[in-house]
């Protein structure tokens, strides 16, 4: 039995879908460039985590929408270097013109800052780039990134110190800056 929709119903499903497409499609790529240091990569896993959430555009409750396409995303992409397990070349993320750059007097000069970050980032394993990604770029609880991807809360934890003890090796600027628990390390 097939449900039957007021009329124009659809009309305004597939208008907040294309809505919603247009808010977040720069913030989900920007960000799954920062997770895969490719952004042709990035691009195609957000198109398909944009194709699974209008598949169930109507099941999915009004103000997760963004939640459950980001859980998607990243999701895909675990499941994608699971399968892979071998190393990339990365190519440096373009800029996505995140809200991150709105009020500052020079973006690029602030892409071309960040781009000692970038390039170490690209360096590290795929896990440990997953999990600093979500935590510091994403602003994830550890919990969460660890129901995500799908391991236990004390990986999480060890990848993000290996991480970021990799990351001070290769940007000693970065030695002074906190770990999140009002501690510099």
């Amino acid at each position: 039995m097939v449900r039957s929709q007021p009329p124009g119903a659809a009309a305004d499903d597939e208008a907040q879908f294309v809505a919603f497409v247009h808010a977040r499609r720069a913030a989900l790529v920007h960000s799954a460039s920062l997770m895969t240091g490719d952004v042709h990569l990035a691009q195609d896993l957000v198109q398909e985590a944009l194709i699974k959430l209008a598949d169930r555009w109507g099941a999915v409750t009004r103000g997760a929408e963004y939640a459950y396409v980001r859980r998607t995303l990243y999701r895909d992409w675990v499941s994608r270097w699971r399968r892979q397990r071998r190393e990339r070349l990365a190519e440096d993320p373009a800029p996505a013109g995140d809200r991150r750059h709105e009020g500052r007097q020079d973006p690029v000069a602030d892409w071309e800052a960040g781009a000692a970050v970038r390039q170490a980032l690209a360096q590290l394993p795929e896990r440990q780039r997953a999990v600093i990604v979500l935590r510091y770029y994403e602003d994830m609880s550890e919990h969460g990134i660890a129901e995500l991807l799908g391991i236990s809360p004390g990986t999480v934890k060890s990848q993000a110190s290996a991480a970021m003890q990799t990351l001070r090796r290769i940007v000693p600027e970065l030695e002074g800056l906190s770990t999140g628990k009002g501690e510099a390390r």
